[in-house]
């Protein structure tokens, strides 16, 4: 039977950018331009004779037949990734593609990290922390790590450890409080891409709503750490991450006992993929990890801290 195809492509080219509502976005996970995305785009609607997209104040939304055409597409690609990776594919049997914020990766997951290779030498590890999170239903990661309630229906999810809220500043900061939970005695930290996170905790712990609008902000919580520590204010801090600072005693604890968040870290895969031996060796380490984390121990090595800039897709 003769075909008559779209360019395959530009299929993904509008995938991307119809699950990320952004040419821009769409570019950065793909490696490619936002002025590629958009021609690869046009050539696709110029193919079919209709119009995929339309601009709104909010940004790039699905046109009418966009939203009949998208859920045919992430078929039609999926088909061909379950297919291709059959037949052994781009990948080996032994190599596992990790999806994970970068600042999770970065304080937690890589400081034990070492420990998994030493038990598997044979799995080759690949470690993706771009801002754009890879799409685990095209096939971009086996696994992930990603912060939230729990609310992924077409993933096998598993809950790693619950995440606590707990203000924290510089110990001369500290002393300089009139009350251990007079948080409103100096400014606040906020991190642009958390800009919820004050509201939580108050709301959680019974408190006024926090005023956002005051305080300094940052684009990371590794500024926002950084800050708190050269006496900047006080940041909500997010147990495990601000574990390093508040072992070195760079920051201390200030109000009540840590609250427990809304969210959690949870591992994600595709159903699909429960039965992979590489998925199932790092599902069962990492969820031992978790325990002894919940239990005090910690990784050997310290975990390093990066100070680089830019907003992060996900904590």
């Amino acid at each position: 039977m003769k075909y008559r195809l779209p360019p395959l492509n530009a299929l993904r080219l509008f995938e991307a950018a119809a699950r990320l509502h952004s040419f821009r976005s769409a570019a950065d996970e793909l490696g490619l331009t936002p002025s590629a995305v958009g021609h690869g785009v046009l050539g696709l609607e110029q193919w079919l004779g209709t119009t995929l997209f339309r601009r709104t104040p909010k940004g790039l939304a699905l046109s009418r037949a966009g939203q009949r055409y998208y859920p045919i597409v992430c078929q039609a690609l999926d088909l061909l990734s379950k297919g291709s990776e059959e037949l052994g594919g781009h990948r080996k049997k032994h190599e596992l593609a990790i999806s994970a914020a970068p600042t999770f990766a970065a304080r937690w997951l890589l400081p034990r990290l070492q420990d998994f290779r030493d038990r598997h030498p044979d799995i080759k590890v690949m470690l993706d922390t771009a801002r754009g999170q890879s799409d685990l239903a095209s096939g971009q990661a086996d696994i992930a790590i990603r912060l939230g309630r729990g609310d992924w229906p077409d993933l096998a999810a598993e809950l790693l450890m619950e995440e606590q809220l707990v203000p924290v500043c510089a110990p001369r900061l500290a002393r300089r409080l009139s009350a251990p939970d007079r948080i409103d005695d100096a400014p606040l930290i906020h991190v642009n891409s958390a800009s919820v996170d004050w509201d939580a905790w108050a709301r959680i712990t019974g408190r006024p709503a926090i005023d956002a609008t005051k305080g300094l902000k940052f684009d990371t919580l590794e500024m926002a750490f950084e800050a708190a520590c050269q006496g900047l204010g006080i940041a909500l801090g997010r147990k495990p991450l601000v574990e390093p600072e508040l072992r070195a005693g760079r920051l201390v604890e200030v109000c009540a006992a840590p609250v427990r968040s809304e969210t959690g870290y949870w591992l994600l895969c595709p159903k699909r993929n429960e039965g992979s031996t590489a998925v199932r060796r790092f599902r069962d380490w990492i969820a031992a990890q978790a325990r002894q984390a919940d239990n005090g121990q910690e990784p050997s090595t310290p975990p390093p801290v990066s100070h680089r800039r830019g907003r992060e897709a996900a904590r």
